[in-house]
């Protein structure tokens, strides 16, 4: 399995609530921070879309709280890619904090192109770092839908 280990960052006090824990809307910040990281791995941040105008945009996240985060903690965040497609990216963020499993999200990610204002296709060099760090075994929190039934 390929484990991309690209941001990490410490807790911040404006991220906590009144319970003294990482507020939940701020779980969010750092996996955002980390798909930014993840954007640069696969030399599509920034440079690249003031370049082409095109980005990585997501549209629809699935987050996991697995156990509540205090200060002081620097939230190390891993990054699996499961899945893509020319235009599309399925990958998650495991946040661990003292090596412990705190939360997970799961995103999928469209390659937009903003001058055209449309999906397109990624470079295709992009498409091949995806595919060789595409994990085989998936996760089973991935692929996941909220209801209350069984």
């Amino acid at each position: 399995m390929t484990i991309l280990k690209l941001h990490s960052e410490p807790l911040q006090d404006a991220w906590l609530d009144a319970y003294g824990h990482l507020n939940e809307a701020y779980y969010l910040v750092p996996f955002s921070n980390a798909t930014w990281r993840l954007q640069d791995h696969l030399r599509m941040g920034v440079d690249y879309f003031d370049n082409t105008g095109c980005a990585i945009y997501t549209v629809e996240t699935h987050m996991r709280y697995l156990r509540e985060v205090r200060k002081p903690a620097v939230m190390n965040i891993e990054s699996i890619i499961l899945g893509s497609e020319a235009k599309k990216i399925h990958f998650a963020h495991l946040m661990l904090v003292d090596d412990a499993l705190c939360a997970t999200a799961e995103f999928m990610a469209l390659h937009y192109d903003a001058k055209r204002g449309r999906t397109a296709p990624m470079p295709d060099d992009a498409q091949a770092m995806l595919k060789d760090a595409e994990i085989k075994q998936k996760p089973d929190w991935t692929g996941r839908r909220i209801s209350l039934m069984n």
